[in-house]
């Protein structure tokens, strides 16, 4: 029987890498060996970076909560605390969503959450 040689499978293999390497500069899309060790270390990055803009986007809503409680006179730890003695469970997405679309809602919540810590 004759033997098969690798040659389709590779080319295969480096046309892949080389296609997630289009748009780099030089030799990074251009050389297999180099392309390689930048689309790794570029999907390592992407991976980490999907985990960052979830710390990001929560950071955010914090800080639209936190200036929207101030408006009402109450801190943002305050606040939380206070719904969480009245048992209100809304997360901080819709909170956020909630400050900035619908005040007079987020300012009755605060006013809940004023009487709970009173």
């Amino acid at each position: 029987m004759a033997r098969i040689k690798g040659g389709l499978n590779a080319k295969k293999k480096h046309n892949r890498v080389l296609k997630l390497a289009k748009g780099y500069r030089g030799a990074r899309s251009k050389q297999y060996r180099v392309a390689k060790q930048s689309v790794m270390r570029a999907l390592t990055s992407a991976f980490a970076g999907r985990k960052e803009r979830k710390r990001q986007m929560r950071s955010l809503w914090i800080a639209r909560i936190n200036a929207a409680c101030r408006m009402n006179g109450l801190s943002y730890s305050r606040f939380m605390y206070g719904l969480k003695c009245a048992d209100v469970t809304i997360n901080r997405k819709l909170l956020s969503d909630m400050a900035i679309n619908d005040a007079e809602g987020f300012t009755k919540l605060c006013d809940m959450a004023k009487s709970k810590l009173a």
